[in-house]
């Protein structure tokens, strides 16, 4: 039995390496989303200063590891198998939790998806052994709800701090320096970084250094009694030495936020590792104690030993440190999660990912209505100097940024300093969560979420709140499910469990690999919206333009084949996917619209007034060719689903011949206007126009086959349909083509 729960810790530490993977991909953004959304260096550079505080943190964490062994459950009270059930759900349910979050883009808190993980799979158990064991044992001797409760507070106390301090502290922040903050910085430069830079020392000295492994209980009380000095001395040194560099003609800004980055990193690391592999190590401790004495009895021996503090061997931490930063320069996924929060924050509108809500659009208008109403108090002059500070026109960003580094060094000094307050005073707060809703608070406070884009903005933060809210419920849940399964099923179902996970694993990185290549056309609008140089952004917009066309004559071409073909064969199965690829495919056209209109004010404004009109006469026809392939759909569909009578053999031959050759035409269409040539444009133009007569000259013998007794009524309103649309279609073509050529012309 030995061998088996070998086998099981193995896996566990196999686990253990995928966890570290899809858990520095989620928790990149905690360090990274600032630095990136600022350029504040080269994206290698800001990776390499990243991976080097990863690695430190990594290999000096400090003793939280105990929080896997005895933080959420009393293992005095449990047998070393039913720790094992436990130990194996939660690494089973994290790393496809923390997986599927990843693939969705959205950042969550690994502290709670464990925390939560090993409250579900305890809970479990406790249950089985206070209604079936003879042990007598009460909730109270099995679990640690306090731990539980403390998560759950720092949740609510994490978001709200985290976003209310963010944007008082920005917005004082705007006030000093403004937009145009480089005319601003001859002598508050130096006390910016000084205060800035102490406040990072002491946010690695609090929440990184101080509980590291080579720290002894002298150190510790040195650093205790002497924490004012510290911070005294720092904070001189550091005012003067940031003024030095500003005359030497340093970017302060960019150090701070470069060191920021660090530190954040490190205490990541340091803190969060036990997330990853907290449980594996508690499992293999585990294991060498039922080795060493439990004589071979797996559910006979208590495990009151892991009581004692955590010894985590070095060679671990190493190890772990490597695997974190391999993580981070290659996860694909990380770089996602990290373009999730820059886009929520972005000083300028964005693609708006996540469109509106019923709830958002309420809250937006409530703090609209209340903010207008707060302006009719203000008094004319402060309403004026306050516009002139923060005046987004003369916003310094980086080409590419989606931020300035003012935002971007608040955001690091703030988080820090926040977190570091609240370990300091034992409160409970998140570093996922104080670091994403700082940014958020910040971008607020910048009037970054402006009148055309705060409801996205507000159902995005939303979102990613809710999906916090649903990882400790799913943590909960689904672990407790699987230990009760591998409690009752034994070594089968563990088996069993594995492969589950390992199945899922594989599919949600397929899936993801395939939803990375649709969007890889996305990656046009990101440089788009973010590119500073007109030309740039000219040739970039008429690329997103070609694109977006080509894609709805694809659209078209395919649905008009799929909707003829279910409409000749009664396939009804074909023509409601064809219904609802065609409503879904409006929705994405008003946000590629959007994306457009974006595009255009960003443009030179006389090409911008020249291709006005072409512009949107190309976004008009690809809508109006969503609703003529509707208005095809919705009769055809309807008449199949009720079993109507079918096409008669001598009108799918009539019709069949004039179908393809539409097709062709759209065909050609589509690569006219894919290749950027436009020299045959005339002749397809012509073309088109003559082949309406042919339609209509189909159009006129059905009506004459109307008149006929035996002809049925409604199949023939269904085929005009489909020809009068048909035509309809052909003209649409004709004006996106036409627009195409004069916009990319």
């Amino acid at each position: 039995m030995e061998t088996v729960y070998l086998g099981i810790i193995i896996f566990l530490f196999l686990l253990a390496i995928f966890d570290l993977v899809v858990g520095v991909s989620n928790d990149a953004v905690n360090f990274l989303n600032s630095a990136i959304g600022a350029k504040a260096a080269s994206f290698r550079t800001i990776i390499i200063i990243a991976a080097i505080g990863i690695f430190f943190g990594a290999t000096l964490s400090n003793g939280m590891m105990d929080i896997a062994r005895h933080g959420i459950f009393r293992p005095e009270a449990f047998y070393f198998n039913e720790l094992m059930y436990i130990f194996l759900a939660v690494m089973i349910t994290d790393v496809v939790l923390l997986d599927v979050f990843n693939t969705l883009g959205m950042p969550t808190s690994t502290t709670v998806s464990m925390v939560f993980e090993l409250l579900g799979g305890t809970f479990a158990l406790a249950l089985v052994k206070i209604t079936m064991g003879p042990e007598g044992l009460t909730f109270a001797e099995l679990l640690n709800t306090e731990k539980a409760l403390t998560v759950i507070l720092a949740i609510f106390l994490s978001v709200a701090v985290a976003f209310t301090f963010g944007a008082l502290v920005q917005f004082l922040s705007r006030i000093i320096f403004t937009f145009s903050y480089k005319s601003r910085l001859k002598w508050i430069i130096g006390v910016f970084g000084g205060v800035a830079v102490t406040a990072i020392i002491y946010f690695m000295l609090i929440k990184g250094v101080k509980d590291a492994s080579f720290m002894t209980e002298e150190y510790k009380a040195w650093m205790h009694d002497n924490t004012g000095l510290i911070v005294g001395c720092c904070l001189v040194f550091f005012t003067v030495f940031m003024q030095v560099l500003y005359w030497m003609k340093v970017n302060v800004f960019k150090m701070i936020v470069l060191l920021g980055t660090f530190a954040l990193a490190m205490a990541f690391a340091g803190n969060d590792l036990v997330n990853f592999v907290g449980v594996p190590l508690a499992g293999w401790a585990s294991y060498t104690d039922f080795v060493a004495n439990g004589n071979g009895d797996a559910t006979g021996f208590l495990m009151g030993s892991l009581n004692g503090p955590a010894k985590t061997p070095f060679i671990f931490l190493l190890l772990s440190g490597m695997i974190m930063v391999v993580a981070l320069i290659t996860s694909k996924k990380a770089h996602n999660v990290i373009r999730t929060s820059v886009d929520l924050s972005r000083q300028d509108e964005g693609d708006e990912m996540f469109g509106s809500s019923a709830i958002a659009r309420s809250l937006v208008r409530f703090f609209t209505n209340m903010n207008n109403s707060l302006l009719h108090i203000i008094p004319e002059n402060v309403k004026s100097w306050l516009n002139s500070r923060f005046n987004k026109d003369e916003a310094i960003i980086e080409n590419g940024a989606a931020f300035d580094l003012v935002r971007a060094s608040v955001n690091l000094v703030l988080a820090g300093l926040l977190i570091a307050l609240g370990t300091s005073l034992k409160l409970p707060l998140s570093t996922t969560y104080v670091a994403f809703m700082v940014a958020m608070g910040t971008s607020l406070a910048d009037r970054a979420w402006g009148r055309e884009s705060a409801v996205f903005r507000v159902t995005g933060v939303m979102s990613v709140i809710g999906g916090w809210f649903i990882t400790a419920g799913a943590a909960f849940i689904i672990c407790f499910l699987v230990t009760l399964v591998m409690y009752y099923g034994g070594v089968v179902a563990m088996l069993l469990m594995i492969g589950v996970a390992v199945v899922l694993l594989i599919k949600s990185n397929l899936s993801y690999r395939k939803k990375m290549q649709k969007e890889k056309a996305d990656d046009v609008f990101r440089h788009l919206i973010t590119s500073r140089d007109k030309t740039e952004v000219w040739l970039l917009l008429r690329r997103h333009v070609q694109d977006n066309l080509v894609k709805v004559l694809d659209f078209a071409e395919n649905t008009y084949m799929k909707m003829t073909e279910g409409f000749i064969r009664e396939d009804l199965k074909s023509l409601r996917k064809a219904v609802s690829m065609t409503n879904d495919e409006k929705d994405i056209l008003k946000k590629e619209r959007r994306k457009g209109m974006l595009g255009m004010r960003r443009i030179d404004r006389n090409i911008a007034i020249e291709k006005n009109t072409w512009f949107h006469l190309g976004c008009n026809s690809s809508e109006q060719m969503m609703y003529c392939l509707k208005r095809m759909c919705d009769p055809c569909k309807e008449h199949v689903d009720n079993n109507f009578n079918p096409m008669t053999e001598e009108a799918v031959e009539e019709f069949l011949p004039i179908r393809n050759q539409l097709v062709a035409l759209l065909q050609r269409t589509r690569n006219i206007i894919a290749s950027g040539s436009y020299d045959v444009t005339d002749a397809i133009l012509v073309e088109a126009e003559n082949f309406k007569n042919c339609l209509a000259g189909l159009n006129k013998l059905q009506i004459e086959r109307l008149q006929e007794e035996e002809s049925s009524v409604k199949l023939s309103l269904v085929y005009l349909n489909l020809l009068q649309e048909s035509q309809e279609l052909l003209n649409i073509m004709r004006h996106m083509l036409c627009a195409s050529r004069k916009f990319q012309g």
